[in-house]
């Protein structure tokens, strides 16, 4: 018999599960995730929370079997037990780790992400007076340290000439890192003057001598004074290339210093910052990286050019439609039920795309709101999904089993297994 029903012993254990999982997943993002590929790292997350949904969700129907029938429970239970890891963790884990994959990827409509990144730095004897402490160098360490692996870093020091103290280094691993720092501490301030004219030239042969950059680079100039230059002809490769250089103006006292580098941030399509205290050069430094570089994840805030890119809105939402309806039909095959495995797909369908809309409007940077934006997106994944055996009809097998049990102990020939119409697909 088909009919509409629920287990509320297995939605309550399927949110319970839900909410294990993201408690792994949390741990394993913040602690173990850190430094490997965004697409392993999402494919783990969600291969774990469906594990602990199913996982969960198997428990509390052995223990109440009202979806399966007491048949499935005396039958079937040993075929679920085999085919738990694989539905769930393996499963998800594949097609999370596919749809990140895909979410990384940057159509021709989109603006490129920024990969390589020069620091421009003003070491001029008026930097004794203006960064006494050296914390522009300190400010660029910072930055280093918490740059993606699949960025380069470039460094280059001016006063009235330039000198390229790191030439585009990939910062993959924390080794790479180490070197560039161990370069930047070796600095003292120089007694020269300022030209940041020739900084700018320099720093775009550098660009140019370096396969694979151009549009993928940005450029952050640091700078406390002013120099005669000619900024049309200086920045006609940037504005061509459309290399932005954002800039900061360190405790800047004559206006003309300010208005040459707001021009060049201007014309470029980068942005100004003035800082009065160069204890806030890390901070303005991070806000630069994130504003142009940023990150794309599933599981964390979009940030960079693509931050409101409606492909990117719709992407993530399409991508746990399809997580959430994988979810759902990685539970029908661990019931082995195909009336089972309709229902949940078609739950976890719906619930995926109301955890994508959680996740794409909820997420804002905050690691402990982003922390319960994603809690919030799990137990909509794994409440949802439990429920729609309340509108999805599922059929019931019990009575089958029952009949064949009742058959009299003494009649002859051999008994034939009852066919059950509602196992596999």
């Amino acid at each position: 018999m088909v009919q509409r029903k629920i287990n509320p012993l297995l939605l309550l254990f399927s949110v319970i599960g839900g909410v294990i999982g993201f408690a792994i997943g949390e741990y394993w993002l913040r602690v173990w995730g850190i430094g490997l590929p965004v697409i392993f790292v999402t494919g783990v997350y969600f291969g774990i929370l469906a594990f602990c949904i199913g996982l969960s969700c198997l428990l509390a129907e052995i223990i109440s079997p009202r979806l399966n029938g007491s048949s499935w429970r005396q039958r079937y239970t040993g075929t679920s037990w085999k085919l738990l890891v694989p539905s769930t963790l393996v499963a998800l884990f594949a097609l999370g780790l596919l749809f990140e994959w895909v979410y990384q990827m940057t159509p021709g409509s989109q603006p490129k992400p920024v990969k390589d990144i020069v620091l421009v730095i003003d070491n001029s004897s008026s930097m004794e007076d203006t960064d006494p402490n050296q914390d522009r160098f300190m400010a660029a360490k910072n930055l280093i340290q918490r740059m993606d692996e699949d960025n380069r870093v470039a460094v280059m020091l001016f006063d009235h000439t330039a000198n390229l103290l790191q030439p585009f280094t990939r910062v993959n691993n924390q080794a790479a890192k180490d070197e560039i720092i161990t370069e930047i501490d070796s600095l003292v301030t120089s007694q020269g003057g300022t030209d940041i004219g020739l900084a700018l030239n320099e720093t775009m042969q550098h660009i140019q001598d370096q396969p694979g950059t151009g549009r993928n680079a940005m450029v952050i100039l640091l700078s406390d004074g002013f120099s005669e230059t000619d900024h049309e002809r200086v920045l006609v490769e940037y504005k061509q290339q459309q290399i932005a250089v954002n800039t900061i103006g360190l405790n800047l006292i004559y206006q003309d210093g300010s208005a040459l580098l707001k021009t060049i941030a201007a014309e470029t399509g980068g942005q100004y910052y003035d800082v009065e205290n160069a204890a806030d050069l890390s901070f303005v430094f991070q806000s630069i990286y994130d504003k142009d570089v940023g990150e794309r994840s599933l599981l964390t805030e979009r940030t960079g050019a693509a931050a409101n890119s409606l492909y990117y809105q719709i992407g993530r939402i399409i991508a746990l439609l399809l997580i959430g309806t994988a979810m759902g039909l990685s539970l029908g095959l661990v019931f082995d039920n195909r009336h089972l495995a309709l229902s949940f797909s078609v739950g976890g369908a719906v619930s995926g795309m109301l955890a994508g809309l959680v996740l794409e409007y909820g997420l804002a940077g905050g690691e402990v709101r982003d922390a319960l934006v994603r809690l919030l997106a799990c137990l909509i994944l794994a409440g949802v999904l439990a429920l729609f055996t309340a509108v999805i009809p599922v059929k019931e097998n019990s009575k089958l089993y029952s009949q064949h049990l009742a058959q009299r102990p003494g009649q002859s020939g051999t008994r034939q297994r009852p066919h059950d119409s509602s196992r596999g697909f």
